[in-house]
């Protein structure tokens, strides 16, 4: 039987020390059984690591940021399909979602398929609008709040308490311990991505969390369970292992059914000494952990792929306990003429 062959666009090239799901997200697409692939590299900035990996990608383009606005986007990417005829479109990052939500009916129109989230997800579960989001569905989150401006920290001292989660509105978190390092990390955070900022009750507890798939009707498509066993100083997990947690599988099961989400997913989840799970974050997309989810047997960027194309992929049964993924760095050499061309032509 001759396998198809697409053309899949991925975002999120930057394997960095707070990595960008991409290179796992390319490494299942590699190793999907029902079809063979040809992978594009969309990059932001011109030193993304992905960009120079050739074993893993054909060939990358330059796009522009989200901030630019989606005319400039969709120009591009216009662009980008008259050369290369791209079937697919995986986005990786949360901050470059709502523009290509937006236009994902017009790149279906020049052939370009996604699955993505929609718009009433992807705002109903911001982190600005989680303690809501677990009072609708019945599901166990931290008490937070957004704010505008420092002062407003000392008026929620009494609710939250120290330590606090200050957190950013697309990425960043950090434990404050004391007013001044709130204010701290406040400025911080609102220097890199803006207002608002949540300040959110800490939980003492384990970290754990959960990537899966919906198909958007309420059915769950993938969903592999994993506890955080190396966390980085930015909060990243650099090792973790698979668990069989019927609890997590079921809490995952009842987010799906309830919002009927569509796409790709993360969890964040604390579970406290108590025994209970607390929800800290939902990320709208494919976590940079998936290799873990492809290496136990849930290929999620594949099934993916095959969802946005209007197929049906049945759902994993089960997926493999007690595997690790282990996270490493190594050096690339990259010949300055290289780096030259993509800075000069925006694609190599």
């Amino acid at each position: 039987m001759i396998k198809p062959t697409y053309t899949i666009g991925v975002t999120g090239l930057n394997a960095i020390d707070s990595p960008g799901p991409g290179i796992a997200v390319i490494r299942g697409l590699r190793e999907a059984a029902s079809f063979d692939v040809r992978i594009i590299g969309l990059a932001y900035e011109t030193l993304e690591p992905g960009i120079y990996m050739h074993n893993l990608i054909d060939k990358t383009y330059l796009i522009p940021y989200p901030s630019t606005g989606t005319d400039a986007l969709l120009d591009r990417l216009i662009y980008i399909q008259k050369q290369e005829k791209l079937d697919i479109i995986i986005p990786n990052f949360d901050a470059e979602l709502y523009s290509f939500m937006k236009l994902e009916s017009r790149l279906k129109d020049i052939g370009i398929h996604m699955f993505l989230p929609t718009f009433d997800q992807f705002e109903e579960r911001h982190k600005v609008n989680l303690s809501k989001f677990g009072k609708k569905y019945g599901i166990n989150v931290p008490e937070g709040i957004a704010i505008n401006d420092p002062s407003e920290i000392y008026k929620h001292i009494d609710d939250l308490e120290f330590p606090m989660m200050i957190k950013g509105k697309w990425y960043d978190a950090y434990i404050a311990y004391n007013q001044d390092q709130a204010r701290t990390y406040f400025n911080k955070i609102v220097a890199k991505w803006g207002l608002p900022v949540v300040l959110q009750k800490f939980v003492h507890g384990t970290e754990y969390n959960v990537t899966g798939l919906g198909d958007g009707e309420g059915n769950l498509i993938a969903a592999v369970p994993m506890r955080k066993q190396y966390i980085t100083d930015k909060g990243k997990a650099w090792a973790g292992i698979s668990i069989d947690d019927e609890e997590l599988l079921e809490l995952t099961r009842k987010f799906v059914r309830s919002t009927g989400w569509r796409g790709g997913f993360e969890l964040e989840l604390m579970k406290s000494g108590d025994g209970k799970y607390f929800l800290m974050e939902i990320n709208p997309r494919i976590p940079a952990w998936v290799y873990l989810a492809v290496g136990v047997g849930q290929n999620i960027p594949e099934a993916l792929s095959l969802l946005a194309l209007g197929q049906k992929p049945t759902s994993f049964g089960s997926y493999d306990v007690g595997k690790l993924f282990i996270r490493y760095s190594w050096d690339m050499i990259v010949d300055r003429s290289e780096f030259q061309n993509f800075s000069l032509k925006g694609e190599v």
